[in-house]
């Protein structure tokens, strides 16, 4: 299906469904299974993509954790909203829901597949590529030719939490619109990263947010409960739940962002962690030699917010600290 279909379509027949052969009828509730390889011990490796259909005419919505397979909190909230029959009942439309897309590195506490490449760096991938490339092309092939829009859960990479937020594609007003609706506190512009889901999903005319809450490998709560959140408004928004929900927040769009990086290795301790404004030159860190020979502070580059840190605490000349984003607005 073309861009200029996409964003013309009116839902105003039921259409069919068919993932990896599998045909779901309107009103169906099913799984999906994606075969994706199989580990050298001979077990096979699926990724479960749960199917919901309502008798009614709508557009069909894609929400998938786990690209990384180290960042757990995405992977819980569709967990949860499964398990919760958030999806059940639909008003009118399809929810394709998949906790966890990168399997291999799920079992494996690890970001990437056991080569070291990353899913979510492979789009749209190749059958006949690598690991990663070719979960990414089962994605490409037997998922996004029926989707109409995304919602893609992250958290931040190793030891660094991000404050929730929602990423979208600068030129993709859809996508801001809906990135509003959903009501993270914080509403990011980014920019296309190459071979990436948002890059495939731009190319297909497909809206995405990407959605960034919590850390690898630990729970968070706040962010779990925003994403299943704003992941109802979305589709209420969508016509497909009626869901009231807690009152939006203040939301912050911000055009820009800048990475704070270690001057000198040592003990790492934050003074201020994200969600916090700063101002430029505030001390916002500290990094100390651990035998007590020096000491430097970490400062703020601009004004703005905090929306990412590192809860390291030993940390290499050049790692990454703080994510402050700035040229942002009220909205």
């Amino acid at each position: 299906m073309s861009a200029k279909r996409k964003t013309e379509k009116k839902y105003t027949e039921i259409e069919d469904i068919t993932i990896n052969k599998s045909r779901i009828l309107p009103g169906e509730n099913t799984i999906v299974k994606l075969p994706v390889g199989k580990l050298p011990s001979g077990t096979r490796i699926h990724i479960n993509a749960h199917v919901f259909r309502s008798d009614n005419p709508g557009p069909t919505v894609l929400v998938l954790g786990g690209v990384h397979g180290d960042e757990i909190n995405g992977v819980e909230t569709i967990r949860k909203m499964i398990f919760d029959d958030k999806f059940m009942n639909l008003q009118c439309g399809t929810v394709i829901a998949i906790p966890i897309v990168n399997i291999y590195g799920f079992i494996n506490f690890s970001r990437a597949v056991p080569d070291g490449k990353d899913v979510n760096r492979s789009f749209p991938g190749s059958l006949k590529g690598s690991l990663a490339s070719r979960v990414a092309r089962v994605i490409t092939l037997k998922i996004l030719p029926e989707v109409d829009y995304i919602i893609d859960l992250h958290t931040g990479g190793s030891s660094r939490y991000n404050f929730p937020q929602i990423r979208y594609t600068s030129t993709d007003t859809r996508a801001f619109e809906l990135a509003k609706i959903f009501g993270a506190p914080y509403i990011i512009k980014k920019p296309i990263i190459s071979k990436s889901l948002r890059k495939v999903a731009k190319e297909k005319g497909i809206p995405i947010l990407v959605f960034e809450g919590g850390e690898s490998l630990r729970f968070d709560g706040y962010s779990i409960q925003i994403g299943i959140e704003g992941i109802q408004r979305v589709l209420t928004h969508l016509g497909m739940l009626d869901f009231t929900g807690t009152p939006l927040p203040k939301l912050i769009h911000f055009g820009k962002t800048v990475w704070v990086r270690a001057a000198q290795s040592g003990l790492f301790m934050w003074t201020k962690p994200s969600g916090n404004k700063v101002v430029k030159g505030e001390i916002i860190g500290v990094v100390n030699d651990p035998q007590g020979l020096s000491s430097i502070s970490v400062l703020s580059p601009r004004e703005g917010y905090i929306i990412g840190h590192n809860n390291a605490s030993v940390v290499n000349q050049g790692d990454a600290l703080f994510h402050i984003s700035f040229d942002y607005e009220m909205l």
